[in-house]
This record gives structure tokens, sequence and C-alpha cells, in this order.
């Protein structure tokens, strides 16, 4: 078991950091929001899990314990892998996830891609005895602030673009997140914001 990650940064994609390592990059998954507070050459330390599978060994970064934790619990709920968990943890923070599960909130549930409403009302089943109360930690609800564009700015920056680029990438994709149906996903927006820079270099 790899419990934490921590060493310069040496690379950063819409999913992916590389921490360097003893001189060995480890590719770890990360949402965009923990995506956002590394920076290229800087010192990070990931809390992480390592996913076994028959054909690949996949490691899971976040920002805390806490989160890895959760990371973990949510994946004992039936039909919940570790893609989803992490794009529950996406959306929400461990604590309004806690809270969304405490007072059966199906709406923040299928707030997060791939959960719909029999899949949301399954989980909150499942899950209600497994999270615990909400430890008081600022909850970040789908709709809380930051909002997306602070995510997103913050994200771009955090993978080597100026302020200027991730402001003109922000602006670009304004159109689509304001058709979006609900809160925006970020790592949707940032796939398409780099999609932008790339086409205008």
């Amino acid at each position: 078991m790899i419990a934490f990650v921590t060493g310069p940064v040496a690379a950063l994609a819409p999913t992916t950091a590389v921490i360097e390592v003893g001189g060995v990059g480890m590719a770890v998954q990360c949402t965009p929001n923990t995506l956002s507070t590394l920076r290229i050459g800087q010192e990070a330390r990931l809390h992480t899990s390592l996913v076994v599978r028959e054909d690949s060994l996949t490691l899971y970064g976040f920002a805390d314990d806490d989160e890895r934790q959760v990371f973990e619990l949510l994946q004992t709920a039936s039909g919940v892998g570790p893609r989803l968990a992490q794009a529950m943890l996406a959306v929400h923070t461990p604590d309004a996830l806690r809270a969304a599960v405490a007072s059966g909130d199906e709406k923040a549930l299928t707030a997060v891609p791939g959960i719909g409403k029999k899949g949301a009302q399954k989980l909150l089943l499942e899950l209600r005895d497994r999270l615990g109360a909400p430890l008081g930690t600022t909850a970040r609800p789908a709709t809380a602030a930051p909002g997306w564009r602070d995510q997103l700015h913050a994200a771009l920056v955090g993978l080597g673009y100026a302020a200027r680029e991730a402001d003109d990438a922000v602006t670009a994709v304004t159109p689509h997140a304001e058709a979006a149906d609900g809160e925006p996903q970020i790592g949707a927006l940032l796939k398409a914001a780099l999609q932008t820079l790339n086409r205008a270099r």
C-alpha cells in the first residue's frame, strides 16, 4: 500500500499529476480541484490509494487523508468503482458527501456525472451507515464558491499556462458552461479549454 507520495511536480495533465519520487515519476490520478493546487516544479504531498486490477496498477491522489478515506469508503457501495468515486469527490468535498447522505439529498448525488436518480437512491441507502456524520469542514457542493470559473482558471495556471491565456480560455468555454444543465463539470470544461488553447498556439 502506497499511503502518500512526496516530491516535486514534474508534469500536469487534465486528470493526472506526475510526482518525482526518488528519481521515478509517479503518475497519480487526481480531481481537477486537487490538480489546481499543484504547480510544476514545486514540492507536493498527495495522499494516495492504489487500485489493483488484473491489467493495471492505478494510483489515485488526494489533497488530504480524509478525502482518501472517503474515496475508499465510497467504493464499498455496489456499482461504485474508483472512477465514479473520484467523480463524486470532484463535485463534492468529503463533508458535503456526508451531509448529502445523512440528509438523503438525491439531488446532490445526481449532480455527479454517471449517477442517475435510481443510483442515487441506492447509494443513499448503502452509504448512510458508512460515511458517518459531517466533520464540520467547509463544504463544496456543486453550487458553492469558488465558482467553476475560478476553479478552471486555477487548474489552467497549475498546468503552466499564463494568467492571460487562462482568462482567454475561460471566456472561450463560457457559452458551453452556461448551456450545461446544472453546475458545469470542471473536468469537461478543462478539456474544452485545453483544446481552445492548443488551437490558439
